[in-house]
């Protein structure tokens, strides 16, 4: 393992799993412009490094402090004439990172993901949610709108009616509800959170890499492309798929009727 600490993110590489963790634990990990600039950063990172991303949050060593994955937007450290620069320049970069990064990513959410914090994990690829996750968009409270990416992925993971009730009741949805939703993969106990989020980042990490980033890449667009765009899409990356060592192993190992042994190219 090697790590790199950053002021309010940790970085971990096991094995081919970048391990991200927010770092402010004493502030919910509420962000500020430090945390948005270093997760951009280690986004960035991992999709040169690794095979798969794992997002999580650290515990504070004040067992007073409950485990918390983001508490949005660090209040005390803006300004409302920021806005609009904040979201340009700061959120939608670090979003993008996350989003557009070529591997898939792996959320683990343990007590609450409020406001920008909740759409963070919503851009990651498999989100696994604590019993003691809570999911809120509190922006109706301060007297703002779902920004960062809220807008966007509320409408479209929850549906019209849960979006429109989470976005102006500003009222917290369990992991549970969560989960019947499809806002998150799975909701597990606490004390089983962390353990099956790195199996399933370690799984994919181990898996075909060209095809599960073909995957999604061609999920992302489905997002907004209509059919024929993407069938056009799939027909390109399933090429690219085709021509990978993974995809000649997986035949193999099939035929074999063994175990593939994917290599990531």
């Amino acid at each position: 393992m090697t790590e790199t600490a950053y002021e309010t993110v940790r970085y971990r590489m096991v094995d081919a799993v970048a391990r991200i963790s927010l770092n402010r634990p004493d502030r919910l990990h509420a962000m500020n412009r430090t945390m948005r600039l270093e997760l951009t950063e280690a986004f960035r990172r991992a999709g040169r490094e690794a095979r798969a991303i794992l997002l999580t949050s650290e515990r504070s060593a004040d067992p007073a402090v409950k485990p918390s994955f983001c508490a949005g937007q660090d209040l005390g450290a803006i300004r409302e004439e920021d806005l609009e620069t904040i979201l340009d320049e700061e959120y939608a970069p670090m979003l993008r990172a996350l989003i557009d990064a070529p591997i898939p990513s792996v959320a683990a959410i343990i007590g609450p993901a409020a406001g920008a914090g909740l759409h963070l994990a919503l851009s990651a690829d498999v989100i696994f949610g604590a019993r003691s996750a809570s999911f809120t968009a509190p922006f109706s409270r301060i007297g703002l709108m779902p920004a960062a990416a809220g807008s966007y992925w509320l409408p479209r993971l929850a549906g019209p009616q849960r979006a429109a009730g989470m976005a102006f009741l500003g009222e917290p949805v369990s992991a549970e509800q969560a989960e019947r939703w499809g806002l998150i993969w799975r909701a597990l106990p606490d004390d089983e959170l962390e353990a099956a989020a790195e199996r399933a980042a370690a799984k994919i990490a181990s898996g075909p890499t060209v095809a599960l980033r073909a995957t999604k890449a061609a999920f992302r667009a489905s997002l907004s492309n209509g059919l024929e765009a993407q069938l056009a899409l799939e027909t390109k990356l399933q090429g690219e798929a085709g021509r990978s060592r993974d995809y000649m192993e997986g035949v193999a190992a099939f035929l074999e009727k063994r175990k593939p042994r994917f290599e990531g190219r």
